[in-house]
């Protein structure tokens, strides 16, 4: 989960404070008042139902290759008990395929391992890229409703303070989870 959070953190840094929500309320241009809010975009993919969805099918996905690894380790394992506990009475050559078929195994074993992470990783950065597109339409129609000036990513503007009644991340899952149930009825 740490992963999906820091992988998403760089992300939603452009999505939210890269496009920012600019609108401006007949109300708030006559007073003059520059309204500001900032959206914890971390917290909308922890806990938002898409965020949620995304991230138990990475899960899912990672358990699966779990699976194979753990099965390739125990494979490693039994070849080399068998190297070590029979060695002495192999002969040279067989001692020798056998340390070699050991290695390879190994290596095969090392290069899936870093195949899994990379896949794991471009889909991860696949879902996140899709959630956080659909997040920013949400932010920028919550922001426009509301009549703020501007919307920034909380962790990404380095904000010092901010008061409660500009945190607009809950009303922003309310309003994805909405537009994203709307969209699976359809």
């Amino acid at each position: 989960m740490k992963a999906w959070l820091s992988a998403g953190f760089a992300v939603a840094v452009v999505v939210a404070v890269g496009t920012p929500v600019m609108a401006q309320t007949p109300a708030s241009a006559a007073a003059g008042t520059a309204r500001v809010a900032f959206v914890d975009v971390q917290r909308v993919l922890a806990r938002s139902t898409a965020g949620v969805a995304a991230r138990e099918q990475l899960e899912r996905e990672k358990a699966t290759m779990q699976r194979e690894m753990d099965g390739k380790r125990v494979e490693l394992e039994k070849l080399r008990e068998e190297i070590e506990k029979k060695g002495p009475l192999m002969t040279a050559d067989t001692r020798r395929d056998k340390s070699e078929q050991f290695e390879r195994k190994r290596r095969d074993a090392a290069r899936l391992a870093d195949d899994f992470q990379k896949e794991l990783e471009k889909k991860e950065q696949g879902l996140l890229q899709k959630v956080l597109q659909d997040v920013s339409g949400v932010v920028e129609k919550v922001g426009k409703q509301r009549g703020y000036l501007l919307v920034v990513e909380r962790r990404g503007a380095t904000v010092l303070y901010a008061a409660p009644e500009a945190d607009l991340t809950d009303e922003v899952i309310r309003a994805y989870d909405q537009e994203a149930g709307a969209k699976g009825k359809k």
